[in-house]
């Protein structure tokens, strides 16, 4: 065999079901919106893939290698899924953290009322934290099964 595998049916149809929703959006757009509507949709659309593999992909790619370098074999998992989470969340929150709501009505006082940047960074704080103890307990297990020191 040449290394091909044949698609399922559960594939085929959320396959199907994907482009149909896809279809179907893209008719909401083109009907009810305006041609120049449809045109900024379109360049913003165009312009996140382009942010996306020119930019963000680039950037991971390069902080990859060099997590490989710094961070030991054990702790890799962990640091990686923490930079998962922790960069899901900071997209997230980019609105909050840049005040974006503030400059659309700067007389609305209840518009972005708390510290998002405190609260961000406690958040990040409380990833690292959950990342150190996973990474730790990785190691633990491993010496463990290996067969060094037992923990106390």
């Amino acid at each position: 065999m040449s290394g091909v595998r044949a698609v399922g049916p559960g594939r085929l149809v959320l396959g199907a079901l994907g482009a149909a929703v896809t279809a179907y959006g893209a008719w909401l757009l083109w009907s009810r919106r305006e041609p120049a509507d449809v045109l900024d949709a379109a360049v913003w659309a165009g312009g996140a893939v382009l942010v996306h593999d020119v930019l963000l992909a680039a950037v991971l790619v390069v902080a990859g290698f060099v997590l490989a370098r710094l961070v030991p074999r054990v702790a890799r998992g962990p640091v990686a899924a923490g930079g998962v989470v922790l960069g899901s969340l900071t997209l997230v929150a980019v609105p909050v953290l840049g005040g974006f709501g503030r400059r659309t009505d700067p007389t609305n006082e209840t518009l972005l009322d708390r510290d998002y940047v405190a609260g961000w960074l406690v958040l990040a704080g409380l990833v690292v934290l959950v990342l150190l103890v996973v990474a730790a307990r990785v190691l633990v297990t491993r010496r463990t099964r290996r067969g060094g020191d037992t923990p106390a």
